[in-house]
Formats: C-alpha cells, sequence, structure tokens
C-alpha cells in the first residue's frame, strides 16, 4: 500500500558547486570601532568563491575553472596593495570582511550569473582562523 507521501515524490535536479581561492594584500581601518582596527593595518585576504552550474557542457564542464579564476583575479587586482577605504566600494562603508566578501560577490554576480551558472557564495579570511561568508537566498 502506497501513501500520499510516496505518490508525491519530487523530482530532484543536480547542482554542481566549484570554488576557486586566491588572496590578495591591502591596508583597512575600521571607522567606529573600538579597538586596534580602528588604526590602519594589513592583511593577507584569503577569498574562496563558489559557483553553482545546473548544466554541464558536452564534456562534462559546468563553468570553467579558468573563467571562474580570471573573473577573480581581475576583481582583487582592484583592490591588491591598496588601502581600502579609499576605493570607492569602501569610501561610506566600512571595508570589514562581510563587506568584502558582499564586493566580490556582486562583482562576481556581474561577470559569470546566467541561466544555469550563479555564483552562491565568497568566503573571505582576514586571518588563517577568521572570516566572513557572503551569499544570498
Amino acid at each position: 500500500m502506497s501513501t500520499s507521501y510516496e505518490n508525491s515524490k519530487q523530482v530532484k535536479t543536480g547542482v554542481y558547486e566549484i570554488y576557486v581561492k586566491d588572496h590578495f594584500s591591502a591596508a583597512h581601518e575600521l571607522h567606529g570601532y573600538n579597538g586596534n582596527c580602528s588604526k590602519i593595518h594589513g592583511h593577507n585576504w584569503i577569498i574562496e568563491t563558489f559557483v553553482q552550474c545546473r548544466q554541464l557542457n558536452e564534456i562534462g564542464i559546468g563553468i570553467d575553472f579558468r573563467d571562474v579564476k580570471d573573473t577573480v583575479k581581475k576583481i582583487l587586482k582592484s583592490v591588491d596593495h591598496t588601502h581600502l577605504n579609499d576605493l570607492e566600494p569602501f569610501k561610506t562603508t566600512n571595508p570589514t570582511s562581510e563587506n568584502i566578501a558582499k564586493f566580490i560577490y556582486k562583482e562576481l554576480e556581474r561577470h559569470l550569473n546566467n541561466t544555469y551558472i550563479r555564483v552562491s557564495k565568497v568566503k573571505v579570511c582576514e586571518t588563517p582562523g577568521c572570516g566572513s561568508t557572503y551569499w544570498e537566498e
């Protein structure tokens, strides 16, 4: 005897997620922060970008790693070896790990998203043990 649950099985579709890891070096200061981070200081930021693909091409690739790497490198070149507070995206927004993750996410989204591909999240670490991840639902 089948139950209504068994009769209402949903068809699942697969999603592939690839990631690319990179880094950049930059200085920043956090306005309004009560502590050492209110002073100018720098980090060697580690960036992990995640891209979801709903379809593979004829040879089994959702998106070429090279395309993601090249796009990430282009974005990171704009922030590498800078004082982040001086850059347009951070003139009125503190360049926290959270806001840097969102900035990179939005830039990647602009370049990579299409019907079958979308940026799923961006992780930014300012030290090996702490960082922030940004995604949209």
